[in-house]
Parts: C-alpha cells; sequence; structure tokens
C-alpha cells in the first residue's frame, strides 16, 4: 500500500525559501550560539513556552547533499551509527508513514519517545536541485504511551538541502522540540 502525503506543497516551497534567508538579522530575537568549522547554529526562544526553536546553518565540504538526504532517511542506517537509539521503526497507519522512535536518556532521565510522520521531496528551484525533509509530531491510537517513557507530543523539523558547486552540500535546518508531559524526570 502507498502512503499518503502529510504536507502540502506549500509548506515545502516555505522550507525551500528559507535557503535564501539563511542566517536570521543580527540584532534580532535570535542568538547565535556557536558558530565553528562552517556551521552556525542559532536560537530563539518562544516567550509563552520557554522552550527554544533552533536553526542552523552550514556546509559539509565533502558530502554531497544526496547523500545526507539518503542518510537521513534510512533508519537502519540509524539505528547502526546512533548509541541513543533504543526503538526506531516506520508502519503505515491510516495510509501514512508513521516513525516510532525511542530515544535512550541516562539515569535519572526516562527515555523519550516520538511519534512523527517524515516526508522527503526533491525538488527544483530555479534551476537548482533542493532535497527537503519535513516531520512533525502525530498523535494515533495504534502509537499508545508507553509506561515509563515521556511522549514528545510537538515536534516540527525541516532540512533542506542544496550542493554548494562542488563536491559538498549546503544546508539549513530548524527543528521545534517541545516540552514532554511536566512532572516525569
Amino acid at each position: 500500500m502507498e502512503a499518503q502525503r502529510g504536507f502540502s506543497e506549500e509548506q515545502f516551497q516555505a522550507a525551500c525559501r528559507e535557503l535564501s534567508q539563511p542566517a536570521p538579522a543580527a540584532g534580532g530575537a535570535w542568538q547565535l550560539l556557536v558558530e565553528t568549522m562552517g556551521i552556525s547554529i542559532y536560537r530563539l526562544q518562544d516567550e509563552q513556552s520557554g522552550l527554544y526553536e533552533y536553526k542552523i546553518f552550514g556546509g559539509l565540504a565533502d558530502c554531497p547533499p544526496e547523500l545526507l538526504a539518503d542518510v537521513y532517511m534510512d533508519l537502519d542506517y540509524r539505528k547502526q551509527w546512533d548509541q541513543y537509539v533504543k526503538e526506531l521503526s516506520e508502519k503505515i497507519y491510516d495510509g501514512k508513514r508513521i516513525i516510532y522512535w525511542e530515544v535512550k536518556y541516562p539515569f535519572p532521565l526516562s527515555n523519550r519517545d516520538y511519534v512523527y510522520l517524515r516526508e522527503r521531496r526533491d525538488m527544483e528551484i530555479e534551476g537548482q536541485k533542493i532535497w527537503v525533509m519535513l516531520a512533525k509530531s502525530v498523535s494515533l491510537p495504534q502509537c499508545p504511551e508507553k509506561p515509563g517513557i515521556i511522549r514528545v507530543n510537538s515536534y516540527v523539523q525541516s532540512l533542506v538541502l542544496e550542493s554548494d558547486g562542488k563536491t559538498g552540500s549546503k544546508e539549513w535546518s530548524t527543528c521545534f522540540p517541545q516540552r514532554p508531559a511536566e512532572g516525569l524526570p
């Protein structure tokens, strides 16, 4: 059974537009956290929740964007290199490909888990090939919360890749992690 799409064309186009304005304006609400080896990481605090949105801009000189996109989408490979993966799988529910991901946290913290929809589109914008991956949390009765594991209920991520014009990649990523349930470690 083929999976249905979960993101609109406008959501993919909006992610692509971030490439034309990669760095937040100086003096704005975005705070530069670190700038090293061609990577810049910014954060913006949400006044109401106190949580942060993160933006990452930069590139990898020796890694083509298609390879990065393939690695991002390959759950089996992630299980090999990511020591914090406890469980990671993809299933189709209601016609959509859904990922379940449990992340190991060190004692005394509880593990976190995510249930999310993820989609990749390879696009062409003004003659330039762009790889776009979008992800967002979903709530499904088929994936109930597990005792002792904290469910991250609201998570959004965008990853946009393009060639640096040589053998590498330029990338932009944003992530909106949300606070898990209160009162649990």
